[in-house]
C-alpha cells in the first residue's frame, strides 16, 4: 500500500513537471525566446524523444530563429508522427540549407502531394525549381576570391560592415550586454576601426562613437550617408513593455560638430512592422530598406523611398515582383552603376541566404546569383564594395568561420593578362629596271589599323629598316612612300602569327616577324605591264581574273592621287589591223570603265588600243610568244597638281 502510493506520487510529480515544463517553453516560443524554447523541450524530449509538440517546438524555434539546418532530425520526427504539408515543406527548406538537394526534392515533392492550396503549391514549385537550377548558377566575378577576416571576427557574430570615410563600421555581439532570448546569444552593437579599403586596423576596434549603443537591444546593420553627415540603423528586439514591439530604423544626423541622438523615422510608417538593414543610393537621394509591411510579396521585402524637402525620407515602395519573391529579400546595396546587390532565400540559391544582382535591362529588372565563389549553403548577405567591383566585404555564417556569422573580404584575381608584343621589322626597298632590289632609304612608311586610323609612322634607316610594335590577331596596312617613286599600300595581318595565350610562360613575350616594301619609281611616259590580264576570244569584257589584276591599279590610284595615266591594251599579231585596233580600243576602254566603277576619276584615266603596232616579240610562233604580245600596260603621262 505504501509502495502503491509512493509509484502515483510519482506519476503526479513526474505529470505536473511535464505540465509545467511544456507551458513554460510555449509561453517562451510565443514571447519570440526561441533559444529558452528550445532549452525547454529539449529536456521533454531527454525523456520522450517522440513527443510530437515537443519536436514541433524545437524545429519551429529553430527556424524562426534563422538555423532551420539545425531543425531537420526534429521534422523528420513530425513527418514519421504525420505527414503534412507544412512540416514536409519545413524538412525540405531544412534539407535544401544543409545542400542536401536529392533529399530535399523529395521532401518538396511529397509536400506538394499533400495540399490543394495553391498558394502552397506555388511556393513548392519555387523551391523545387530552385533546386532544378542549382547546376546553372555561374559565377558572376569569375575570379573574385572570399576570405575571412579571421583578424576582425570573434566567436560571437560579427556582420554587416560597410566603409565610410577612412572607417568600417560594422554590427557584432563581441561584449555585448545580455543575452537576446531568441539565439542565446549577446546583443548586438555598433563598432568601426580605421581601414583603408579592406585592410582594416584590428587592434583598435571600438564603440561607435557618434552615439551611444544601447544595452538590452539589438544595434542591427548601418547605413551611412554618401556626405558622411547621416546615420541610418536598424534597433529593436527589446523586452521592454515601454519600448517599440519590432524592429524599425533610425537616424542620427550630423549636427554643429556632433550627431544628435537617434530618433524613430516616419518611413517606418508603423510600429508593429519590422524594418532593417538600410542602404543609401550612391547620391543619398534614396533609402532602400527591408520591411515585411502590408502589401508585400511575402516574408521580407525590399522597399525603396524617396528623401523630401524636409530631408526625412517617404513614400516607400516595393521593389516589386522581379526583385521580391514569396521567402525574404534583404541587405540592399546600390552600386555606383545603378546595380542593386542583396540578399535573399527566394530567388533560385545554394540553400539560405544566397547574394544577388539585379541589372536594369528593357523589360525590368534582371536578377543573377553572384555563383559558387561568392554563395555557400549557409547564410550569404550584406555585400558592401570599397572598391567596386573589385574588393570589398561581406557577410556569412558558412562552415570554417571564427563564430556565428563572420565578416569576409573578397577581391577579385583576375589574372594579369600575359602580354604578347608583335614586333614587325620592315625593310623599304626600290625595284631596279632588270628587276632586282636595292635598299630605299629615307622612305615614309605609316601604320594604319583595321579602322583605318593613323596609329604610327616613321622613316626607314638609312639601312632601309624601321620597326612597328602591332598587336595579336589584328589586321593592319602599311603606306609607304618617298618623292619619286610609286606610293604602295601592303595589308599586314598578325591573325594566327602569335602563340595561344593559354600556352604562354612569360609575362611578356615578343614575336619578331619581318616584311619587305619594294617601290618601283615613277616615270613619266614608262609602261608598266599588268600581269594576267586575260580577255575571252573576240570579247572585251572583263573576267574575275582579270579584274582582282585592275584592282591592284586602282589601288595604286587611290595611293597615288596626283597621277594621270594611260591605260593601253595591245593584241598579238594575228588579225587584220582595223580588227585588232578595234577590238583593243574596245578592251582598253572596258578596263577603264571597270576602274572608274571603283571610285577613281575618270578624268585620270586615258583608254588606249594599240592593236598589234607595239609588239614585244616580232614573228612570234608559239601561243606564250602571242601571250607576251597581248598584254595590258599603263603608264603615267602627267603629275596633276593637287
Amino acid at each position: 500500500m505504501k509502495q502503491s502510493a509512493l509509484f502515483l506520487g510519482l506519476i503526479i510529480l513526474l505529470f505536473g513537471s511535464c505540465t509545467s515544463l511544456f507551458q513554460k517553453g510555449q509561453n517562451q516560443f510565443m514571447a519570440g525566446d526561441y533559444q529558452l524554447s528550445i532549452n525547454t523541450f529539449s529536456r521533454v524530449l531527454e525523456d520522450d524523444p517522440d513527443n510530437k509538440e515537443a519536436n514541433f517546438y524545437v524545429a519551429e524555434s529553430y527556424r524562426l530563429s534563422n538555423r532551420i539546418e539545425k531543425s531537420q532530425a526534429y521534422y523528420e520526427k513530425l513527418v514519421q508522427e504525420e505527414e503534412t504539408f507544412e512540416s514536409y515543406f519545413r524538412l525540405g527548406q531544412s534539407l535544401k540549407s544543409q545542400g542536401k538537394y536529392e533529399e530535399a526534392e523529395e521532401a518538396f515533392t511529397k509536400a506538394k502531394d499533400l495540399t490543394l492550396n495553391d498558394n502552397f503549391q506555388r511556393q513548392v514549385q519555387m523551391e523545387l525549381a530552385s533546386i532544378q537550377k542549382v547546376d546553372e548558377i555561374e559565377d558572376y566575378f569569375p575570379y573574385m576570391e572570399v576570405e575571412n577576416y579571421n583578424l576582425l571576427n570573434t566567436s560571437g557574430s560579427d556582420y554587416a560592415p560597410v566603409f565610410s570615410e577612412g572607417f568600417i563600421y560594422f554590427t557584432s555581439s563581441r561584449t555585448g550586454s545580455g543575452i537576446y532570448p531568441a539565439t542565446g546569444v549577446p546583443y548586438t552593437k555598433i563598432y568601426r576601426a580605421r581601414a583603408d579599403g579592406i585592410k582594416v586596423d584590428v587592434q583598435n576596434v571600438q564603440e561607435m562613437p557618434e552615439f551611444r549603443n544601447e544595452d538590452g537591444l539589438n544595434q542591427g546593420a548601418i547605413a551611412i550617408s554618401p556626405d558622411g553627415n547621416t546615420l541610418i540603423y536598424a534597433r529593436g528586439n527589446s523586452r521592454s513593455n515601454k519600448d517599440l514591439p519590432e524592429v524599425h530604423l533610425f537616424a542620427s544626423y550630423f549636427r554643429g560638430g556632433g550627431f544628435t541622438q537617434p530618433i524613430w523615422m516616419p518611413v517606418n510608417e508603423d510600429e508593429f512592422w519590422f524594418n532593417s538593414t538600410p542602404a543609401f543610393s550612391p547620391d543619398g537621394n534614396e533609402l532602400y530598406f527591408t520591411s515585411n509591411r502590408d502589401g508585400g510579396r511575402g516574408g521580407l521585402d525590399l522597399y525603396k523611398a524617396t528623401k523630401l524637402a524636409n530631408g526625412d525620407f517617404g513614400n516607400a515602395v516595393n521593389l516589386g515582383s522581379q526583385i521580391n519573391t514569396p521567402g525574404n529579400e534583404m541587405f540592399p546595396y546600390v552600386a555606383p552603376d545603378g546595380k542593386l546587390f542583396f540578399a535573399s532565400d527566394g530567388h533560385p540559391g545554394f540553400g539560405k541566404l544566397d547574394i544577388f544582382v539585379a541589372e536594369k535591362t528593357d523589360s525590368g529588372w534582371e536578377v543573377k546569383n553572384l555563383g559558387p565563389n561568392i554563395n555557400t549553403v549557409a547564410d550569404d548577405f550584406g555585400i558592401f564594395f570599397t572598391k567596386y567591383p573589385t574588393e570589398g566585404f561581406l557577410s556569412s555564417n558558412r562552415e570554417g568561420g571564427a563564430g556565428d556569422d563572420d565578416i569576409y573580404f573578397f577581391e577579385d584575381k583576375t589574372p594579369k593578362p600575359k602580354i604578347v608584343n608583335v614586333l614587325l621589322n620592315v625593310v623599304t626597298k626600290q625595284k631596279n629596271d632588270d628587276g632586282s632590289e636595292v635598299v630605299l632609304p629615307q622612305t615614309r612608311v605609316a601604320l594604319y589599323d583595321q579602322n583605318n586610323k593613323n596609329i604610327g609612322g616613321d622613316f626607314s634607316s638609312q639601312s632601309g629598316r624601321l620597326r612597328f610594335t602591332l598587336t595579336p590577331n589584328q589586321e593592319f596596312s602599311l603606306i609607304a612612300s618617298k618623292t619619286g617613286f610609286f606610293t604602295k599600300t601592303v595589308n599586314y595581318s598578325t591573325i594566327g602569327k602569335t602563340p595561344n595565350p593559354e600556352d604562354l610562360i612569360e609575362e611578356v613575350t615578343n614575336v619578331v616577324l619581318d616584311t619587305t616594301i619594294v617601290l618601283e619609281p615613277l616615270i613619266l611616259e614608262r609602261s608598266i605591264v599588268l600581269d594576267n590580264i586575260y580577255y575571252d576570244l573576240d570579247k572585251a569584257d572583263i573576267r574575275p581574273d582579270a579584274a582582282e589584276e585592275l584592282d591592284k591599279l586602282v589601288q595604286i590610284l587611290k595611293d597615288n592621287p596626283s597621277i594621270r595615266i594611260e591605260l593601253s591594251s595591245h593584241t598579238d599579231a594575228r588579225a587584220t589591223d582595223s580588227y585588232n585596233d578595234a577590238l583593243s580600243q574596245r578592251r582598253a576602254e572596258s578596263a577603264v570603265a571597270y576602274i572608274v566603277s571603283q571610285g577613281i576619276d575618270p578624268d585620270r584615266l586615258v583608254p588606249k588600243g594599240y592593236g598589234k603596232r607595239q609588239l614585244i616579240i616580232e614573228n612570234a610562233q608559239t601561243e606564250e610568244e602571242h601571250q607576251v604580245n597581248r598584254r595590258t600596260e599603263f603608264k603615267v603621262i602627267e603629275l596633276l597638281d593637287r
